[in-house]
């Protein structure tokens, strides 16, 4: 309770034994609530993924096209809703914002409990309230921008990775559990009970509002104007990063989107409850991702897991025509947990570039270094919040992609083709920009980590 309104302002995680005696506690405790809150965030994101697969079933008469139009929505508003999420940590303090986000989540929770109970509802209202879950893809933005300003860049890429991961897993928890309390009767009436889908949310809102209120915190030092943050708009790291966001964390929500109601049409016969495996090995994957990342470098993690995610869905196109659904989950399976490396590994090359970028020349230990250290990890938050951003953008393409190719083609061969091109490009990109041989540049860039390696006792020998 000691921590209400309270705002700290002599954070150095830096330093090892500030980190040993006070950082790590507060950290972890910062951890724990930002992982609940954007835990419930991403669960409410995602949720069209398992109401708008049993629409019909509740007497809505909704194409196939529209159902995958709902399912896509969230995901675009969620996308643009990233920018000013990130924004705000530093604006308005990392626990503030928590509170504040997690209180949003009532808008499309209560809107979807009471539309889902009318079947006369207009597709455009339907779709306004399916919009609103995309709130709840901000807060993923929200809370990466601020856990990162805890952690030292020593451990950041684990903990980064656990966060996303705890926020990803709530992908599973909707697609497992939502389905399970459709048929109680928390309300009068019979039937399918669609607007539990909504209400089951209410107390987990509530619990995130207090934890963040009571046992989070705001940094002084991560405070800073939209002016210091927007400046990584003119960096070109920003948006190569961006992109090959969109190719581990846009497949991970857009297939996570897609999926069930994609199970439906190809398989008709099968229960759509499988469609929560993906989500839930492509979460535990990520913090693998992040680990590797620290070990080995996340830009030679990064491009062999586009190597991969190339591959599985080359082999995935050679089996449609077997029509098997074992093939059909395995190859998915596959390229969830591809995705979910992918996650990990990327996000933790940007605070790694951007430290290069600002610590190149100076000598360990001074002042200038420190500020340098500075100016860095503010603007890590600002692209980790623009990259989360741009790369959910492929919750909305991958749904309408597959959604096209299925009213197209009667099968998602020609949205996979598509996805195939796409992973060529991120390989293409990943090896030029950070993995391929030493050029002057790259020397020069490692030179300025080395250093920062020494003083952390971690080997970055890898972008």
């Amino acid at each position: 309770m000691a921590n209400i309104n309270h705002t700290i302002t002599d954070w150095n995680c830096e330093d090892v034994t500030f980190w040993e005696t006070r950082g790590r506690r507060i950290a972890r405790r910062n951890l724990i609530w930002s992982i609940f809150a954007e835990h419930v965030g991403f669960s409410i994101w995602l949720l069209w993924s398992v109401v708008a697969a049993r629409l019909t079933k509740a007497g809505f008469s909704y194409s196939t096209a529209q159902l995958f139009q709902l399912v896509s929505l969230p995901g675009l508003v969620g996308a643009f809703a990233r920018f000013p999420y990130t924004f705000a940590v530093a604006r308005f303090g990392g626990r503030n914002w928590t509170l504040v986000s997690a209180l949003l989540l009532l808008i499309p929770t209560v809107s979807l409990s009471i539309l889902v109970c009318r079947p006369a509802t207009p597709f455009w209202l339907m779709a306004l309230s399916a919009a609103s879950a995309g709130l709840g893809g901000g807060n993923f933005a929200s809370s990466m921008a601020n856990i990162s300003f805890f952690y030292p860049d020593r451990e950041k890429g684990l903990a980064l990775g656990l966060n996303a991961a705890g926020g990803n897993l709530g992908v599973s928890t909707v697609q497992l559990f939502v389905p399970l309390i459709l048929g109680v009767a928390l309300l009068p009436g019979a039937g399918i009970h669609l607007e539990n889908a909504g209400l089951m949310w209410l107390p987990l809102i509530a619990l995130a509002a207090i934890g963040s209120f009571f046992f989070m915190n705001n940094l002084a030092s991560a405070r800073s104007s939209f002016g210091d943050q927007i400046v990584v708009a003119k960096r070109g790291h920003t948006w190569l990063m961006s992109f090959l966001y969109i190719g581990t964390f846009g497949s991970f929500v857009g297939y996570s989107a897609a999926f069930p109601l994609l199970l439906k049409t190809q398989f008709p016969l099968v229960t759509m409850n499988l469609a929560f495996l993906g989500p839930l090995v492509g979460s535990l994957a990520r913090p693998l991702g992040g680990k590797l990342a620290d070990r080995l470098g996340g830009a030679r993690v990064t491009l062999w897991n586009f190597a991969l995610m190339t591959a599985i869905s080359v082999a995935q196109l050679l089996t449609l025509h077997s029509h098997s659904l074992g093939l059909f989950l395995t190859f998915f399976l596959l390229l969830f947990v591809t995705a979910g490396i992918g996650n990990g590994s990327t996000f933790r090359m940007i605070p790694v570039i951007f430290r290069a970028v600002h610590c190149q020349g100076l000598s360990a230990g001074s002042e200038a270094e420190g500020a340098a250290l500075r100016i860095a990890r503010r603007e890590t938050g600002a692209v980790l919040g623009i990259a989360s951003g741009i790369g959910a953008l492929g919750g909305y393409f991958i749904p309408r992609t597959l959604g096209a190719s299925i009213k197209a083609s009667g099968g998602p061969a020609a949205a996979i083709w598509c996805f195939v091109a796409f992973y060529v490009v991120c390989v293409a990109i990943t090896w030029w920009h950070y993995a391929r041989p030493e050029t002057k540049e790259r020397k020069s860039q490692r030179a300025a980590l080395r250093p920062i390696a020494a003083n952390a006792e971690v080997k970055w020998d890898r972008i």
